[in-house]
């Protein structure tokens, strides 16, 4: 038993090559197949029919549950699957409907509370956002977003982690995110630690309606000051500085360093804010609860085709048909989006950092225990620079964190550990520290006020 669960162990911890990946398994085929069911509902519309076999919002998501029961079924029920949802009411739901999101479980082995969420949401509009019957393809808006995260499950089920991984197809985006919030509420009421949140929606074009493309980027949105800040909070970062350093922010700055390390595949453009210009996503709610979150989107919109009536006007067409989609592009947002999933869900958690750095001539950092961290890399940058060096100002290893039992069952000791930079005065520089299990390590946490990948309520 003892030598089963050290095998297990190395296998899990060993670092996969871009050519063994579970990202080469993503099919562009299955991709499509799964957009042209979604496209067959004829309207995904929150409030279309809920019963309907064929038909509507209802069909829809009993499709979902049913996709993740198949996918479940071939791992040996490694997956948990269940609608999250509750009755909602509000300015695009005039009256108290059911809201259901297909959610699939995936228990880590080790950490099964700490969580990561990949996601997208299942619903679709045209361009009166009340118009339940009209036949509302969302071919790209969003079931590029829901066919790559049953595609992720796919590939990605029948392996075994420490850290679970949830993945969701959500409800009501288009009618005031209310599908993110009844899962990010679900989230905070089952304890969970969220890791990160991986939202896709609109991931499945390349070209724009004015023909400029861009078929190898995909752009990554994070938020800048955290939407649960406080005023206490607020006043702190006054004084110690964290405006560019939220768990968001450095979230997709691993999420970027990631996609440089397979120059093949699509790379990152961050943008800096939390979502396009006058717009949302139902990474929102979980920003709002303090949960670190990122959308992902094409590196181009195509406005013709998302939010329309199917039509064609002066010879142009509108709607969001499958037929204006790339799905090779989709399937290299796909490959990222599994290699980021992978990569988090070994992972330990971020670390808490604090700094103590005011009138000295040298910085002390020190951070909070952390299951699972083998390793501590301690990482400076100056307050102007937008990246993360690649090279870590120190690694700490520590040894005898863990361990198996006679049982062979998993046995944790917790760490806590500090470092002093002697001659480095803390005005001129931005700190951080990731934890690392091997070859795996998580996003950098800021030693700033904010910079604790967990809500401010809990600092």
């Amino acid at each position: 038993m003892i030598k089963r669960a050290l095998l297990l162990a190395a296998i899990a911890a060993a670092p996969l090559s871009a050519q063994n990946h579970p990202a080469e398994l993503v099919s562009e085929e299955r991709l499509k197949g799964d957009v042209e069911t979604l496209v067959s509902f004829g309207t995904r519309h929150t409030l279309s029919s809920q019963d309907d076999p064929r038909r509507g919002i209802g069909a829809a998501v009993d499709w979902g549950l049913a996709e993740f029961k198949r996918i479940g079924a071939k791992c040996g029920g490694c997956l948990e699957v269940l609608p999250v949802g509750d009755t909602v009411t509000g300015p695009r739901i005039p009256t108290p409907t059911l809201v259901r999101n297909a959610v699939a479980i995936q228990r880590g082995t080790e950490r099964p509370n700490e969580v990561v969420i990949m996601q997208g949401h299942i619903d679709s509009r045209v361009s009166d956002v009340m118009d339940a019957t009209s036949d509302a393809p969302g071919a790209n808006d969003d079931g590029s977003g829901t066919a790559l995260v049953i595609e992720t499950a796919r590939v990605l089920s029948g392996t075994q982690y420490p850290t679970t991984i949830i993945y969701a197809l959500l409800s009501g985006e288009e009618q005031g995110l209310h599908g993110g919030r009844i899962l990010a509420d679900w989230a905070e009421a089952q304890g969970f630690t969220v890791k990160a949140v991986l939202n896709n929606d609109i991931v499945g074009n390349s070209c724009g309606k004015d023909g400029y493309c861009e078929p190898k980027l995909v752009r990554v949105f994070s938020e800048g000051p955290r939407a649960d800040l406080t005023e206490r909070l607020r006043a702190s970062q006054t004084r110690f500085g964290g405006e560019n350093d939220s768990p968001g922010r450095n979230l997709s700055r691993w999420v970027a360093d990631l996609a440089a390390k397979t120059p093949h595949g699509l790379q990152v453009r961050q943008i800096w804010r939390t979502d396009r210009m006058g717009r949302g996503g139902d990474q929102v709610p979980f920003l709002q609860k303090g949960y670190p979150a990122i959308r992902f989107s094409v590196g181009v919109e195509d406005y013709d085709h998302q939010h329309q009536d199917l039509r064609t006007e002066d010879g142009v067409f509108y709607g969001d048909t499958i037929e204006e989609m790339d799905f090779a592009y989709l399937a290299g947002v796909t490959k990222l989006n599994v290699r980021a999933l992978d990569a988090l869900a070994r992972a330990p958690m971020p670390p808490k950092v604090t700094v103590d750095a005011a009138v000295k001539t040298y910085t002390d950092l020190k951070w909070d225990e952390v299951l699972g961290g083998s390793a501590f890399r301690v990482f400076k940058r100056t307050t102007d620079a937008p990246h993360w060096p690649e090279a870590a100002e120190k690694v700490i290893e520590m040894k005898g964190d863990h361990g198996y039992d006679e049982q062979g069952n998993f046995i944790q000791w917790r760490i806590a550990t500090r470092f002093t930079l002697e001659g480095v005065r803390g005005d001129d520089w931005i700190f951080g520290v990731a934890a690392c299990d091997g070859e795996y390590c998580s996003p950098v946490a800021s030693a700033v006020p904010g910079g604790a990948f967990e809500p401010v309520a809990k600092e």
